[in-house]
Order: C-alpha cells, then sequence, then structure tokens
C-alpha cells in the first residue's frame, strides 16, 4: 500500500514518526497508511483515556511509593476503611462521580485530588499529542510528563523525590531518547551525546548553585532548622554532607532537573531552571498567603516540573 501523504493541516500533527517513509517517496507502508490517515481528533481522545488510566495509576505511586510499599499488591483499598476497591469503583473520575465523592463501603468523602490527578495526566498527554502528533518521541513526552506529575506531588506531600522516580527517569530517558530520534532518522550517537550533556548540565548546573549557596551559608556562620542541624557543626571536606546537603534545596532536586535535561537537554534544563524559579516565587507566595505563615519551607519540585511542562509546551522552546 502506497504511504498517504496528508494534508497540510494534519501533516504538521501527524509528525515524521508517523511514518519512517517519507509520504511524497513512493514507498510502502503496509498498515502505517491507514494509520496516517486517521484524523487528528481520534488519537488526542486516544491519548486522553490512556492519560486518564495512567493518572489513576499516578495516585497508588504517590500514596505508595514514598511509604515504600508495593506498587502492585494489595489491590487498592479505602484508606479509612481497608476495604478493596472492585474494578468498576476504581474507573478514573467515572467511578468518583458515580459514587458521589465517597467510599461505598463507609462513606467518607475520597479526596478531590484523586480525579483531579487523573484529569491532569489526561489532559497532559492529550496536549502532548495534539502538540507533537504520532511521533516517537511523543510516547517519551507522555512517560516523562507523567513522572513530573508523580515527582511534584510526592514532594509536596512530603518534601522528597524517590530516586524511582529521578534516578530511574534519567537512566530510562538517557535510553530511549536517543532511540526515539533514531527512528526519526536523526543520528542515535548525537542523541545520545545531547541526552547525556543535558543531564550534567541540568544536574549540575542546580548542585553548583546548591553547593555555593551552603558554603556561603557557612562562612557567614547562619544556620536552618534542618542545617547543619540542632549542635551540630558545618560538615567539612572530608564528609559526603560536605557535597551532598544543601540548605534550602534537596538533592532530589539536583537529581530530578538531571532527568529533566536528559529529555530536553541543556538548553531545554536550563530554561526549566529559569521558569522553576518563576513559579517557585509564585507558589512561594501563595503557601505562605494558605498557611499565614512565612519562611515555611516547601519541596521545590512542583516549581520544577510546571517549569519543565512550560518548556515542553511553549512554541519554540525546544
Amino acid at each position: 500500500m502506497q504511504a498517504v501523504d496528508l494534508p497540510p493541516p494534519l501533516r504538521q500533527f501527524a509528525g515524521p514518526g508517523l511514518a519512517f517513509i517519507p509520504a511524497n517517496s513512493g514507498g510502502t507502508l503496509g498498515g502505517m497508511g491507514e494509520v496516517a490517515a486517521l484524523p487528528t481528533i481520534f488519537f488526542v481522545v486516544s491519548a486522553l483515556v490512556f492519560g486518564l488510566v495512567v493518572g489513576s495509576f499516578l495516585n497508588v505511586v504517590i500514596h505508595r511509593l514514598p511509604r515504600g510499599e508495593s506498587l502492585v499488591r494489595p489491590r487498592s483499598r479505602c484508606p479509612h476503611c481497608s476495604q478493596a476497591v472492585s474494578i468498576l469503583d476504581n474507573i478514573p473520575v467515572v467511578s468518583y462521580l458515580r459514587l458521589g465523592g465517597r467510599c461505598r463501603h463507609c462513606r467518607t468523602r475520597i479526596s478531590l485530588r484523586y480525579p483531579a490527578i487523573e484529569i491532569l495526566t489526561g489532559l497532559l498527554w492529550a496536549g502532548l499529542v495534539f502538540r507533537f502528533g504520532v511521533h516517537p518521541m511523543t510516547f517519551v513526552w507522555m512517560l516523562f510528563s507523567a513522572a513530573l506529575v508523580a515527582a511534584a506531588v510526592i514532594d509536596f506531600d512530603h518534601r522528597i523525590i524517590p530516586d524511582e522516580i529521578s534516578i530511574g527517569g534519567l537512566v530510562v530517558a538517557v535510553m530511549l531518547v536517543p532511540v526515539a530520534h533514531a527512528l526519526d532518522g536523526s543520528p542515535f550517537t548525537a542523541a545520545f551525546m545531547r541526552s547525556l550533556i543535558g543531564a550534567l548540565v541540568g544536574g549540575g548546573l542546580l548542585w553548583s548553585v546548591a553547593f555555593v549557596h551552603a558554603r556561603v551559608c557557612a562562612a557567614l556562620g547562619r544556620h536552618f532548622d534542618h542545617w547543619p542541624g540542632e549542635g551540630e557543626s558545618f560538615p567539612t571536606v572530608g564528609q559526603l554532607d560536605y557535597w551532598t546537603w544543601f540548605p534550602g534545596l534537596g538533592l532530589g532536586d539536583v537529581k530530578l532537573l538531571a532527568m529533566i535535561g536528559a529529555v530536553q537537554g541543556a538548553l531545554g534544563a536550563l530554561a526549566t531552571l529559569v521558569l522553576a524559579s518563576v513559579a517557585g516565587l509564585a507558589l512561594g507566595i501563595a503557601w505562605a498567603m494558605t498557611t499565614r505563615r512565612w519562611g515555611v519551607p516547601f519541596g521545590f519540585a512542583p516549581a520544577i516540573a510546571a517549569g519543565a511542562l512550560l518548556v515542553v509546551f511553549l512554541p519554540g522552546a525546544l
């Protein structure tokens, strides 16, 4: 079957990843022609549905991963009465609405955050397909956005970013990003080096800022509630904490930005850091107004995630 050449309005959304042989080259793609001819809305809606399902799984990750619990077993349960949630009561968004936002068994109210995370993930996935089309790298962006959502909410709740997300995401990104670009016809080695350099720049830049801040604070004798600790002296060069423990910024943020750099490249990581700084200021003001307390620490990952997603969606940012 001859490849289908899409009209200009659809070609911008389809992306070259729909067919690894150019549509005007006369090559054959088997069933890919029919895929390319499907309307854009089909892929966008499909991404929305799958995103809702993934968002439901992210709720499990967000609740269990910081607690060291299995993500697979046991089945989802009500956190109040511990009754297992049936399959019909676990349909993203629909079950929440059908049950009136309450547990079927104990009638305890279920947090609105559960369907909110499902909807957010669904909209992100739909937006990515609309933005980039059906393309190898679009799949990477989907995984990337899911990891950012999980990291942001976990850091908001616990002020930690699990290594499974940051380091695990970094390893996956270094492997998948070059493959995605290679499938699109770009040189694998160049894409691999871009990903590797992006990780080094992203993580290295944020680490440098945190390290210099820590050294300046130590030189000025400035103490924080958590650093270096009550009755503790400042870390010295021969101690690991000297290189990895900083006031106001966790090493998890450094590793998360390294993961972001592996996906977005060095320039994307730099843009993310700039936007994250602005988002962090806005979130900090909102947090202080909500708690009516100034100077209360909060996780930086939500701001980093917001900055990274803005870089993905803003035209010309990548």
